[in-house]
């Protein structure tokens, strides 16, 4: 074995066991609060829900330690067989046509990805069904598989066939920052995306419907003047077709933006308690979350082309992976490689990034709960997503640190008490 090698070797099963801990301080929590109703939760959960909401947790855990484990046998399987078998049977150099290239990578990824749908599949009519959250039928589920297939496969082709030939442009004149205007010129790319996903991807598995409810229209209508966001439209999406699970959600850019609501969240709370959902979702936008994200996925991807730089400048990767030294500078293997094993070092940075997305969170909850002249309605609305999507309020800290984007229930109450002081 490499030192390459050794060292993902290593950073893998650190990664695994690591998770391993953390799933079972958060399952000891679990069961150990499982048998009483804590104070915490008291008053918007009765015993039956808190124990369902457990069961659904723990069953979760046990779904997530498989899964894991074959994650972490996989990334060995492409580490060491995979990626020497097809370099060799399949050697694209640097001097390879785009087409094969791009054509190499995304049936790669594509078919490396297939194991995974086995876990989708009980995941949604074992796991979900068992809970009562699963409305989607065998034959829904396999056609979306077959279109998120085609779609991933085209999108990935023609990202990859982009960034080749940009790489190779960018390098004749700039072969020193040929990264950074490359990753531009895919990072505008991906905007432009946003754009067309909600017009042209999404009603490929959903449908979507203008909110028919006309007081609440208006109500949601008064509420985007009044915060200053200007909402082309309010629409309702079809998610109760597969899940039973509730949520709402902006699309779109400037003139072209959207509020989106599930019709399940339209059947689960009160016009007040909606517009206090919508009201949090306005202010990630009036309060710039958007851009700061953007920002911050620009300078990371400025990071990790800045890294694919330094390893298509040296053979010292392709001699890591004990791969022919004819690809010494070829795209596919350094992308490759990259793409899969560099969550081994982004993982430990999790922290970092959730830590600013709770802040955002709290910042929005503020704003929603100022801009509807309280904090009841949406205290209301979020125990009724808790309650309703059976999540864990009180996961163990360690787990909360390293994974979850959003604050407890409890601390997010706690915040929203600040808002009438």
């Amino acid at each position: 074995m490499t030192f390459l090698q050794i060292l993902l070797t290593v950073l893998l099963c650190t990664r695994y066991l690591f998770e391993r801990i953390l799933a079972f301080s958060n399952v000891t929590t679990v069961k150990a609060n499982l048998e009483k109703l804590p104070d915490e939760v008291n008053g918007y959960m009765v015993e039956k829900d808190w124990r369902k909401c457990s069961e659904y947790t723990l069953a979760k855990s046990s779904f997530s330690a498989f899964e894991d484990l074959f994650s972490l046998c996989l990334s060995f399987f492409i580490l060491f067989v995979a990626l020497p078998w097809v370099f060799l049977n399949w050697p694209t150099s640097k001097d390879s046509p785009i087409w094969e290239i791009s054509l190499l990578v995304s049936s790669m990824v594509l078919v490396l990805q297939l194991p995974g749908f086995v876990f989708d599949w009980f995941r949604q009519f074992s796991l979900e069904q068992k809970f009562g959250f699963n409305n989607q039928t065998q034959n829904l589920w396999i056609m979306d598989k077959i279109k998120e297939t085609i779609l991933s496969f085209v999108f990935l082709g023609l990202m990859i066939g982009v960034l080749v030939f940009f790489y190779r442009e960018f390098s004749a004149f700039s072969p020193n920052y040929w990264w950074f205007w490359s990753f531009g010129g895919v990072f505008f790319l991906q905007l432009v995306l946003m754009v067309l996903w909600p017009r042209f991807i999404l009603p490929l598995f959903n449908t979507l419907t203008p909110l028919n409810d006309d007081g609440l229209s208006e109500k949601l209508h008064n509420l985007a003047n009044k915060t200053g966001f200007k909402a082309k439209e309010i629409q309702v999406i079809d998610g109760s077709k597969r899940s039973g699970h509730s949520n709402a959600f902006f699309t779109g850019f400037g003139r072209f933006r959207k509020i989106v609501l599930y019709d399940t969240l339209l059947e689960q709370m009160n016009e007040s308690e909606i517009e206090a959902v919508v009201a949090h979702e306005i202010g990630h936008y009036r309060l710039g979350h958007i851009p700061k994200r953007l920002a911050l996925s620009l300078i990371f991807g400025w990071g990790f082309f800045y890294l694919l730089h330094i390893l298509l400048s040296s053979d010292w990767l392709i001699t890591q992976l004990n791969l022919s030294d004819e690809l010494a500078g070829a795209f596919a293997p350094v992308f490759l490689i990259a793409l899969f094993f560099g969550g081994c070092f982004s993982y430990w940075l999790n922290p970092l990034s959730n830590m600013l997305s709770r802040k955002h969170e709290f910042e929005a909850d503020k704003f929603a709960g100022e801009a509807i002249g309280g904090a009841s309605a949406l205290k209301s609305a979020l125990r009724k997503l808790c309650t309703k999507n059976l999540s864990y309020p009180l996961p163990h800290p360690w787990l909360s640190y390293f994974h979850h984007s959003h604050p407890s229930l409890p601390e997010r109450e706690l915040n929203l008490s600040q808002v009438n002081k």
